[in-house]
């Protein structure tokens, strides 16, 4: 395994990082997020903003019907139809940002996905874990089967890999 990525991009010019899993597997017991980074692009995260300067470090079908504005963000992308995320100027002053993922937790779990492991994993898995508790807040809120009920929350859980269609 051992592959070599190089990024050169907007925001990292020159960072490497070494695959050694295999793309998509060996995952920690613990994380077990229910959408795929394609599948998220796909149904619509971030307002189409967050991967479009990035492509070149990712496999190119994870792009081939993502949802992405180049320009600026646009809520209608995202699969609720509405914003529910904050600013990464936001995520930088709560400590969120890893200097080595300046785009935060999804371009983390883009390279942990891709096979990358890294000193910050507990961490990030630890901060996905929690955001099961608004899981918890639909089950009880929402009917089943009712889709857009709390499209906020829904579409927050989306944003860490959490499919709350089914619930």
């Amino acid at each position: 395994m051992n592959k070599k990525i190089v990024v050169h991009d907007k925001m990292q010019d020159g960072y490497e990082y070494i695959l050694t899993e295999k793309m998509g597997e060996n995952f920690d017991p613990r994380f077990r997020p229910n959408l795929t980074p394609k599948q998220m692009l796909e149904l619509g995260v971030f307002g189409g903003k967050y991967m479009t300067d990035c492509q070149d470090e990712f496999p190119k079908e994870w792009f081939t019907h993502a949802k992405l504005s180049p320009e600026k963000y646009d809520k209608k992308l995202n699969y609720f139809g509405v914003r529910a995320s904050q600013s990464l100027a936001e995520w930088i002053k709560k400590g969120w940002i890893h200097k080595d993922d300046p785009r935060g937790w999804f371009q983390w779990y883009c390279r942990y996905y891709m096979g990358r492991r890294h000193a910050d994993d507990v961490r990030q898995i630890k901060r996905w874990f929690n955001m099961r508790r608004h899981i918890v807040w639909l089950q009880g809120a929402c009917r089943v089967g009712d889709t857009f009920c709390r499209p906020r929350q829904r579409q927050a859980l989306l944003h860490w890999g959490y499919d709350s269609r089914e619930l």
